[in-house]
């Protein structure tokens, strides 16, 4: 089987990615691109992991997930407060310990413009009166998405792609799923900002009816360290919750952690993405149409 290229050399896809560079990092190979968005007008880094199995070639194709604010999943130096979410490690050990097959990870990185493209409606709390979120599904399905087809061999269709994200990626992964069905069949909700704009995003989702197969839902009982704000941010969650238990999601398609006493860092996230990554891509859990 033809050996993924090395770290620093081009990646040897069907096409050459001339813009592609990697960076060294001690678990698996993380490849970086840079993405000129013509929705947004601006640029930005892909950061895409790949397993060590990895065949460039394209004889084997691999499950892909993507995940919102890349700069804080692979690498301390780049994440917020220099904590990550230790994606690579993670995926390498499950990988290894066969709970989960092969999969390929793409980390879109945030912009300075990160709640104007993460929020889709008008908010004053965070006060976001140019709200971009509405073109978020568009971004990933117009530009996103084929660049990664195009040079990486990833299987196409629901059931082999997710996307999640936190706080507000966790609300613009919500709302992508609520614009746009049909296109991930894994979701990856942490600490999602429910709160935005009077709770709309849970409006919306009470009248969609077209889940993934999976969905992953996570928060802490202190996410501000406000006893009154996280009483009122656990109970939103649980609405939400109590909107996907009447569509039909069971504990098959649903796992839900409300994780005591954690908090809204990278490092409570970091800590339930491993339970998450395994109920999204498990192996060993039925294949779910």
């Amino acid at each position: 089987m033809p050996q993924p290229p090395a770290r620093t050399s081009k990646v040897r896809t069907k096409r050459k990615s001339p813009d592609a560079a990697a960076l060294p990092i001690s678990k698996g190979n993380l490849w970086l691109h840079e993405l000129r968005s013509e929705i947004f007008g601006n640029t930005r880094l892909l950061r895409v992991w790949l397993p060590a199995d990895y065949d460039g070639w394209g004889a084997v194709r691999y499950p892909v997930l993507y995940l919102n604010d890349g700069q804080n999943l692979f690498e301390a130096s780049t994440a917020f407060a220099g904590v990550h979410w230790q994606v690579g490690e993670t995926a390498m050990r499950l990988i290894a310990e066969q709970k989960i097959p092969p999969l390929i990870i793409v980390g879109i990185d945030n912009t300075k413009n990160r709640a104007n493209e993460y929020i889709p409606y008008k908010s004053k709390d965070p006060r976001v009166l140019n709200a971009k979120g509405k073109l978020y599904p568009d971004f990933l399905q117009r530009e996103v998405m084929p660049l990664i087809q195009e040079r990486y061999s990833v299987l196409r269709g629901a059931e082999h792609t997710g996307f999640g994200g936190s706080s507000l990626g966790g609300l613009i992964t919500l709302y992508t799923q609520v614009a746009g069905p049909g296109v991930f069949g894994r979701l990856l909700i942490e600490s999602p900002s429910l709160f935005v704009a009077n709770r709309q995003i849970i409006e919306d989702s009470r009248r969609f009816e077209r889940w993934p197969a999976r969905t992953y839902m996570g928060i802490g009982t202190s996410e501000t360290g406000n006893p009154e704000k996280d009483k009122q941010i656990v109970a939103d969650f649980h609405e939400l919750e109590s909107v996907l238990r009447k569509e039909g999601l069971d504990d098959q398609r649903l796992r839900v952690c409300v994780q005591e006493g954690a908090t809204h860092t990278e490092s409570a996230w970091a800590s339930r993405f491993p339970e998450a990554l395994e109920f999204l891509y498990s192996n060993r859990a039925s294949v779910i149409s």
